[in-house]
């Protein structure tokens, strides 16, 4: 059986699940998939490899670690403190018996010590006034709510209540969509709101086009069967960021991409390579993609029929024809890109490549895919063509 391969990309993102983000190793391995045995190697050796012209003194990993976690519980509690008052502001001025009754509504979600200290209340006052537990449905509605509210968190603000639901179920909390609803409205979530967006390709030229094999029919029967491609631009305060990219129309995987500050040819062959170093597929495979020049270059052809690749190009001005890439790039900017502002390139490419080796390829789940990742979905597709 072959062995499953990682890029060097996608192993130091999920470096930066434990390092920087503070998940454990079983937490993140959990999340992308990925043996916990084979995380801790790549952690290993990322603490292993420090500077050798680090000053003498300097901390170590593990104090920064620390240190780090230190300063987050510490961030936390400061943040809680502040947030109880503006939830229960309303009770502030009643009398024990309301703050008692506030507090048994968020003592899932702050500690009770916090709680009594910012209402100036005892715990054993507290203990005391429960004099009756809630109903079972109650308390159900509870546990759901903070689940609901981490699964809003996890999955960046993107998911409404058909895409929560399986997530919900794989956590363990079987709940029907309406009463998902509800509890949404109640704690106020809402999905990001979506922003229009502009193509970036220049169709104007005189290079030869290839004609429409996909015409809008995109119904591949397996994995490397047919890719969409195209380009799109990201602001940041350096100028414009480039993003060429390229999409399995099966499993709604982006197989390869690549980033740069000028968008020319040698962006979009980049992000091929990547995808034929990541894939190896077999000839005859469909490369699809917009009329832009960058895709009609010579150079940019003859590397396409190097690889035994039949190249297609939508009809001019046709958006619809380049669907799936579409709808990525929709994906990408109402989820991440319309949402943060960026300082730097280096700062966009990190937050790009983050949502789409962590987020988009292994969590994000897809309606036209039964509600799965792609991973999942390759995955699981791989599995049950060796049963067949």
């Amino acid at each position: 059986m072959k062995l499953k391969t990682y890029t060097p990309e996608f192993r130091a993102e999920a470096v930066k699940l434990v390092l920087e983000q503070g998940l454990s190793q079983e937490q993140a391995a959990q999340r992308i998939g990925v043996p916990k045995g084979t995380l801790a190697n790549w952690v290993s050796a990322a603490k292993r490899s420090t500077d050798p012209a680090a000053p003498p003194g300097s901390r170590s990993v593990a104090e920064l670690e620390a240190e780090l976690a230190k300063l987050r519980k510490e961030l936390a509690v400061e943040r809680m403190e502040k947030e109880v008052p503006k939830k229960g502001h309303r009770v502030l001025c009643e009398g024990v018996a309301a703050r008692y009754a506030f507090m048994k509504t968020v003592r899932l979600e702050y500690p009770l010590g916090l709680l009594c200290r910012v209402f100036d209340v005892s715990r054993s006052g507290y203990y005391a006034a429960l004099d009756r537990p809630a109903s079972q449905r109650a308390q159900d509605d509870e546990k759901l709510k903070i689940a609901i509210k981490a699964a809003h968190v996890q999955t960046r603000q993107t998911y409404g209540p058909l895409r929560l639901q399986p997530e919900l179920a794989t956590q363990g909390f079987e709940a029907g969509r309406d009463r998902i609803v509800r509890l949404r409205r109640e704690l106020g979530l809402r999905c990001k709101q979506k922003r229009r967006f502009k193509a970036t390709t220049n169709s104007k030229h005189a290079y030869p086009v290839a004609p429409n094999l996909l015409e809008q029919t995109f119904a591949p029967t397996g994995p490397n069967e047919a890719w969409v491609s195209d380009i799109t631009y990201v602001a940041t305060d350096e100028g414009w960021l480039y993003l060429a990219g390229i999409k399995d129309v099966f499993t709604c995987e982006m197989v390869g991409y690549a980033l740069g500050a000028r968008m020319t040819q040698e962006l979009t062959a980049q992000a091929l390579w990547k995808a034929v170093r990541n894939k190896r597929p077999a000839p005859g495979l469909i490369l699809h993609s917009d009329r832009g020049s960058q895709y009609c270059a010579d150079d940019y052809r003859k590397l396409v029929e190097q690889f035994g690749m039949k190249a297609s190009m939508s009809r001019k001005g046709n958006c619809y024809d380049n669907a799936p890439m579409e709808s990525f790039w929709g994906s990408l900017k109402n989820e991440l890109i319309h949402h943060q502002r960026y300082a730097t390139r280096a700062d966009a490419e990190s937050a790009i490549t983050e949502y789409i080796e962590i987020f988009y390829n292994r969590q994000r789940r897809h309606s036209r895919l039964g509600y799965l990742s792609p991973a999942s979905f390759a995955e699981e597709f791989s599995r049950q063509k060796l049963a067949a």
